[in-house]
């Protein structure tokens, strides 16, 4: 009787955690970021699958935000399109938003989820990148690559075309993108979500990290622990989260999460 009951208080915590609303704030300074900037904040969130993003979470950061990336995952098979239809609505009230593939995405009707994407107005960054310009003509670029376990990754045609002078942030949806990213590219940060910091850890132990910041290829790396799951909806020990990523300029060690 009593083994029952602990195991079913044990799964409803987990699914608690699975649905918690948390908003986990990120703040990074790099000395090269643009001065006349000032600093950039982004509504990050990744891994949605099957949840509907809540409108009351939304609401704690409307006004906040310069704009929104989708950082892959928008969905899953089976997830039905008015589902994602509603939840980038509800992102869009926040500001703009843009989008890269995660790889379950892929595993969906891609072509009826690119075609939604276009439909809503949402800013596809699929190797590709979008620039944003200060009056005094500095320039941040926002640079997405496509899911590299579905070999789609192009950084070199990406970056191509980014301004040489530009402060450069890569998302992607698996962070194993830093495998390939090298000193020369000029990448300043990378954001990414996919492992959910295990989605079920016991202590140290997860069948992937935890999330947070890194440091190495010569770039800073912020792994979200995401926002849905996948397999089961249930989560232990790595809460479920939308991030607030704050950029700015400075000395670079003064990096909270």
């Amino acid at each position: 009787m009593w083994s029952l009951l602990a195991i079913g208080c044990l799964f409803s915590y987990m699914w608690w955690e699975a649905h918690r609303n948390r908003v986990v704030s990120v703040e990074l300074s790099f000395p090269t970021f643009p001065e006349s900037v000032r600093a950039l904040t982004i509504f990050f969130i990744s891994d949605i699958h099957r949840r509907v993003v809540s409108e009351k979470l939304l609401a704690r950061v409307k006004g906040n935000v310069d704009f929104v990336v989708i950082g892959g995952d928008l969905m899953e098979k089976g997830v039905p399109f008015h589902r994602v239809k509603e939840n980038i609505r509800r992102l869009k009230q926040i500001g703009p938003v843009y989008f890269v593939w995660g790889n379950n995405d892929y595993e969906a009707d891609y072509r009826e989820l690119d075609a939604l994407l276009w439909q809503e107005g949402v800013h596809v960054l699929a190797n590709s990148a979008a620039m944003f310009e200060s009056e005094l003509g500095e320039k941040v670029a926002l640079i997405g690559i496509d899911d590299i376990s579905k070999r789609r990754a192009h950084l070199d045609l990406a970056i191509a075309e980014v301004d040489q002078s530009a402060f450069r942030i890569v998302v992607c949806h698996n962070p194993d993108i830093v495998r390939i990213i090298q000193p020369q590219h000029g990448i300043s940060l990378v954001l990414s979500g996919h492992t959910h910091g295990g989605q079920i850890r016991l202590g140290r132990f997860g069948l992937y990290e935890k999330g947070g910041v890194k440091e190495g290829n010569g770039t800073t790396l912020f792994v979200s622990n995401g926002y849905g799951t996948t397999n089961v909806p249930f989560r232990f020990g790595v809460p479920a989260e939308v991030n607030i990523v704050t950029i700015r300029r400075g000395k670079g060690d003064d990096r909270e999460v």
